[in-house]
């Protein structure tokens, strides 16, 4: 029989008492979930800011582990390059050793300066006195024995003409007659060997206008002002005009171009300066732009009979050329980044290999014609190669490497275009020399006439003339 519950209320006050224990228990323990669960809370929030701190480190962190792009494996132009990367570019080269000592080789014919047989000066140099006995040697035999000649600079002096002007009247009619129309200028003036002088310094040398005058002032005591400096630039541009024009015709009908183009700071803007030349003209001019629109502007449709040697710029691509000729010396670049970049894979130093050989095989026979055919397999065969486990870069490059792929070896096959485009870079480094050494050009002007006097220069000198001769000429216009 079943126990019978005599005591309720002692029971009930004990289930009270167990309840209430339960109660604050449950509390106690809500308390440390709470707790917990902002810990949790706190511990996410510093475990997500420093997964994204890692992010970032592993995004800078190839920029230590992977080599730095420079202009000696890249496009990057030596104005931006690091100083560490400038000092190793300068002792650097991307040339193969010969295997030969520097220096002349066996064979070669040393240079040196010859005598004129007209000096300006003769000094004869002749002992006075025997060294040996202390004799005078006044009355003594005289033997030549050997010639040198010494060149010096003369004594820099500017030379003053003072041109008095006449007027003549005529007995028959009384009228008054000048040789010319009266200048309404200063009494003095500069003549063309000043203004030719200056814009030589200032468009071959790359000279600021500042230190121009610093130059006239100290070395040839004059003193003309910066205004005038710029006038006389200004002057040589506008006679400069039609032989700009004329350049720009013959390069319309040429057939193979080198194409460039850089950013050309100008007025408190970004401008963008164009080259276009050939073996025996060259063209500078300016835009606003580096579009494909600004060579149709420019060319029109003269691009269609145009073989164009470019860098793989896309507004190059864009245009209907006749043929084009992608610049290997860039792709060369590229490679020597990627084989820096993993120096255990081959497939870089390869494709370097054969485009090298290319450029040997056109150097050996210049005037064949050489079939690019067999070249093109060589090269599809290092194409069909899987480089994606190499590095994104690899993929990249070789996909850009598949898009200008009929255009690598045209060279070959027409010895009249260059396997590269250095000429035109070359050409269009003068300018960002004049913009380190003048930051910026103030004026649309000023900047059209340094790109015109420099394509009238380099013509020039395309044609063996002097830049000073070429400019002196268009003030002789």
């Amino acid at each position: 029989m079943k126990e019978q519950v005599t005591d309720i209320s002692k029971v009930l006050l004990n289930i009270a008492e167990e309840m209430r224990l339960m109660r604050e228990t449950i509390n106690q323990q809500h308390t440390e979930i709470t707790k917990l669960n902002r810990n949790i809370e706190s511990l996410n929030h510093q475990l997500r800011k420093k997964n994204e701190e890692i992010a970032k480190l592993k995004k800078r962190l190839p920029k230590y582990e992977t080599p730095d792009k420079n202009s000696g494996n890249s496009s990057t132009p030596p104005g931006k390059e690091r100083m560490k990367d400038e000092i190793v570019r300068r002792t650097k080269t991307l040339r193969k050793p010969s295997g030969k000592k520097p220096g002349g080789q066996e064979g070669h014919k040393g240079h040196k300066l010859s005598c004129i047989d007209t000096p300006d000066e003769v000094i004869d140099d002749v002992p006075d006195y025997c060294t040996n006995c202390g004799e005078s040697l006044a009355d003594a035999e005289r033997i030549l024995d050997y010639v040198t000649q010494k060149v010096s600079i003369p004594e820099l002096k500017p030379v003053v003409k003072e041109i008095r002007h006449y007027v003549m009247v005529c007995k028959n009619c009384g009228e008054r007659i000048r040789t010319a129309p009266r200048h309404r200028s200063n009494d003095v003036v500069y003549d063309a060997s000043v203004k030719s002088l200056v814009v030589y310094l200032s468009v071959v040398q790359f000279l600021p206008y500042g230190r121009i005058a610093n130059f006239l002032h100290d070395v040839l005591g004059l003193s003309p002002s910066e205004g005038s400096l710029v006038n006389w630039v200004n002057e040589a541009k506008r006679n400069a005009q039609p032989i700009v024009d004329k350049i720009k015709e013959y390069i319309m009908s040429s057939n193979v171009v080198g194409f460039d183009e850089s950013g050309c700071y100008c007025n408190k803007r970004l401008d963008w300066a164009w080259i276009a030349q050939t073996v025996y003209y060259t063209l500078l001019f300016r835009a606003n732009g580096r579009s494909s629109k600004v060579l149709t502007e420019q060319f029109g449709d003269s691009l269609e009979r145009m073989t164009a040697v470019t860098d793989r710029h896309s507004a190059y691509f864009a245009l209907h050329f006749l043929n084009h000729q992608v610049c290997l010396a860039h792709l060369l670049r590229e490679l020597q980044y990627l084989s820096e970049l993993d120096t255990d894979q081959k497939w870089s130093e390869q494709v370097a290999n054969l485009f090298r050989e290319a450029i040997h095989e056109r150097n050996t026979n210049p005037t064949d014609i050489i079939s690019k055919a067999s070249w093109l397999d060589k090269l599809d065969s290092l194409l069909k190669l899987n480089v994606s486990k190499l590095g994104k870069k690899f993929d990249t490059f070789k996909n850009g490497l598949i898009k200008c792929r009929d255009y690598i070896f045209n060279f070959l096959e027409d010895p009249m275009i260059p396997s590269d485009n250095n000429a035109s870079e070359r050409g269009i480094r003068k300018l960002k020399i004049k913009l380190k050494n003048s930051c910026t050009f103030r004026s649309d002007f000023g900047a059209d006439a340094f790109l015109e006097l420099h394509s009238v220069v380099e013509t020039a000198k395309k044609h063996n003339q002097t830049p000073f001769n070429a400019i002196q000429a268009l003030f002789e216009v």
